[in-house]
């Protein structure tokens, strides 16, 4: 198939939305097919372009067999919710000097969307309605559900706009597609897609992620002892995790010394997060950047815990992606959820982690001095297994691609179908 991929993050970026939007097209370009991608500058989680980048504009590079296509834009300093739209805005502005081209140039089979943003979906359905071709996309964030249960927007009449705008989105697109059975309901409630909302979860590779001894983890590396508990947080700071339980339950622990709180990554809370820590004078939280994926494996077999953190506004409107990779290297998630939703069902269900009341300081010290007094090897075993089961890379992106197939026979909507989870 000759595929369009059209997404704000792509590969190299280490975490989020990116790093599964570059292996999936890394992945279909392997199986065969032809595959352009139009997306910004690498600058996620750090919101800040990667140094390689830096000073560039558009141009074209080959990443493990796809065509990618980079856009200059806007990427601000200081995340607010006025700088975001602009900074989301400039990219479908950048892109406009590839789909100019692209409405001339040869038809393509389907286009993927990735959202969010949720608007650039604008410009594929231009170009799918006028060329007649299938338009699939798949939301990994209900963004303005997002943007609404956490009050970055209070004027009414601009939520209905960004609302009116997905819908005319959504009502356009052959194929709609999410990540958890949550986030299905979520989509279908918005009674505006024309079929089922199929599920496509996030995935991981369990070949390239898997259990370590704690030997050949980067506990040396980091100046940690063999008697250290090690308490860890990985991913991106963002407002929604409500990261700031950390820093509460590592006050909490100050008087305990081999009690060690690690958080890797980068994002709009991390200067507040580094601020909390200054004030409280705390010297048992540590910060350091992400880490190369190759050595994924060896720092998720650091932590004796690790973090899943998310408010109780952000259930079931998106699903955190660190969970795949601490599932498929065995270990052991104090996750926070909401009974009902579809992060506390899959816990709960298989009895691969732990879990505690969100945004709550108590039960997040709670949940850490019982994981610390356990055995946690049963769950850490089950972990593994079910990533195994349920997440595997190639599985998942062989159905998604039989789906890709499908549409080339399907002028309309696709019958009803649900990936496997």
């Amino acid at each position: 198939m000759n595929i369009l991929i059209y997404d704000i993050n792509y590969a190299p970026e280490l975490t989020g939305v990116g790093r599964y939007t570059g292996e999936m097209g890394a992945w279909l370009a392997q199986q065969g097919h032809s595959v352009r991608v139009i997306t910004g500058m690498p600058y996620y989680p750090e919101w800040k372009v990667h140094k390689q980048y830096r000073g560039k504009l558009w141009f074209t590079e080959t990443i493990e067999g796809a065509t990618v296509n980079r856009c200059p834009f806007y990427v601000p300093a200081k995340v607010t919710s006025l700088t975001r739209i602009l900074h989301e805005f400039s990219f479908v502005a950048s892109s406009l000097i590839y789909w100019l081209g692209i409405f001339f140039a040869k038809r393509y089979d389907v286009v993927i969307c990735i959202s969010p943003p949720f608007h650039i979906g604008i410009l594929p359905v231009i170009y799918t309605r006028l060329r007649k071709v299938p338009l699939w996309c798949h939301i990994q964030d209900l963004q303005i559900d997002m943007a609404k249960e956490l009050k970055m927007f209070k004027n009414k009449n601009f939520l209905k706009l960004l609302f009116l705008i997905e819908e005319f989105i959504l009502k356009r697109c052959t194929v709609v597609s999410t990540i958890s059975e949550g986030m299905v309901r979520k989509v279908a409630q918005k009674n505006v897609i024309q079929s089922t909302c199929l599920l496509f979860p996030n995935w991981v590779d369990e070949f390239s992620i898997k259990p370590l001894p704690r030997e050949e983890s980067l506990r040396k590396e980091l100046g940690l002892s063999e008697h250290d508990q090690v308490v860890m947080y990985s991913g991106s700071l963002g407002e929604k995790q409500g990261l700031e339980l950390i820093i509460d339950a590592a006050n909490h622990f100050a008087v305990k010394s081999n009690v060690k709180f690690l958080i890797f990554g980068a994002g709009g809370a991390k200067s507040s997060l580094e601020s909390l820590v200054k004030e409280r004078n705390l010297t048992n939280v540590w910060f350091h950047p992400l880490q190369p994926y190759e050595k994924l494996s060896a720092l998720l077999a650091t932590a004796d815990i690790h973090l899943v953190l998310q408010k109780k506004s952000a259930s079931d409107l998106v699903l955190p992606s660190k969970l795949t990779g601490i599932l498929a290297a065995g270990g052991c998630a104090l996750v926070s959820a909401t009974p009902g939703t579809t992060l506390y069902d899959i816990i709960n269900r298989h009895q691969i982690g732990m879990l505690i009341e969100p945004e709550s300081s108590e039960a997040l010290i709670k949940g850490i001095n019982k994981a610390l007094s356990l055995d946690l090897s049963e769950i850490k075993a089950r972990a593994r297994l079910f990533a195994r089961n349920n997440l595997e890379k190639q599985a998942i992106l062989q159905q998604f691609e039989r789906e890709l197939l499908a549409l080339q026979n399907v002028p309309s909507p696709i019958e009803e179908s649900v990936l496997p989870i």
